[in-house]
């Protein structure tokens, strides 16, 4: 068995939704390429850098294959472009992903509850999902995944208790969150994935510029998180121009460097606590 090397590709991959009679339509592209050991850190939509045709060559080849198979779900095609804009197949997820949340902020579509409609029964048309009836994304929308890991220790999992937990807010800032909450204990059991944090702009700068603020504003005490790395990564002038490929994380180790910070209203609460009750 010989597979082909794609030299430095970046992980680009097609959002659908398919009926199960031979419909199907896409809701553009997203970009992936941000991952760690092929799990992806930080996804963006739509991709930047890619010409048109290769764009168009990408969808059109996305909705055949879901559409020779009559597929039935929302799922998404993934492929690796390399520099030259060549494309190359990687497998389909017939699933909801992590990530489906910055297609729905850029096409205004609700992927989860047309995925229920279409397993009642319904069919693409029947819902208005045409894609002449998509519209081309005009905006750009960024997501990224706080986890209670160790940067600084090769992304060691974290566990105990949280004693603070403070969520970001404002305009353009999506939350989907999950076990986080003061008290709430974090084990090894389960996934480290605390909350995804999307953020919606005109362009992909002043996206990170609202997920750099979102984190900043956003405390947990008493578990480690991913937060320094995800704002060294945010902060980073490659990753801002937009054409990083899946070595991006590998070739700056600088990227996990620690933040550094102070939490002096959890010292402060801690010193009067302590003085009013042992004086």
């Amino acid at each position: 068995f010989v597979e082909k090397y794609v030299d430095r590709p970046r992980h680009i991959e097609v959002q659908c939704l398919g009926d199960g009679t031979g419909n199907v339509v896409h809701l553009y592209d997203r970009d992936c390429s941000v991952q760690r050991r092929h799990q992806k850190v930080i996804e963006t939509a739509p991709a930047t850098g890619l010409t048109d045709e290769t764009r168009r060559t990408i969808f059109g080849d996305a909705c055949r294959l879901l559409a020779m198979n009559n597929y039935r779900n929302a799922g998404t095609v993934e492929f690796l472009v390399d520099g030259e804009g060549n494309h190359y197949f990687m497998e389909v997820n017939p699933r909801v992903q992590v990530e489906h949340t910055i297609t729905e902020e850029i096409t205004g579509i609700d992927i989860v509850q047309n995925q229920i409609m279409i397993a009642s029964g319904k069919t693409l048309p029947e819902l208005g999902l045409t894609q002449d009836s998509i519209d081309e994304p005009t905006s750009y929308a960024m997501q990224c995944r706080v986890t209670t890991e160790n940067p600084a220790h090769d992304f060691r999992p974290d566990t105990g208790t949280i004693d603070v937990f403070r969520m970001p807010c404002g305009f353009g800032i999506r939350l989907d969150d999950g076990p986080g909450f003061p008290g709430a204990k974090i084990t090894p059991h389960y996934d480290s994935l605390l909350v995804k944090i999307t953020a919606k702009a005109r362009n992909r700068k002043d996206a990170a510029a609202k997920l750099i603020r979102a984190l900043r504003e956003f405390r947990v005490r008493g578990v480690q998180t991913n937060k320094s790395f995800l704002l060294n990564v945010l902060s980073n002038r490659e990753f801002l121009e937009g054409e990083v490929t899946t070595g991006f994380i590998a070739a700056n180790p600088t990227l996990m460097s620690p933040l550094k910070e102070k939490d002096r209203a959890q010292k402060l609460l801690h010193y009067i606590g302590e003085a009013v009750v042992n004086g």
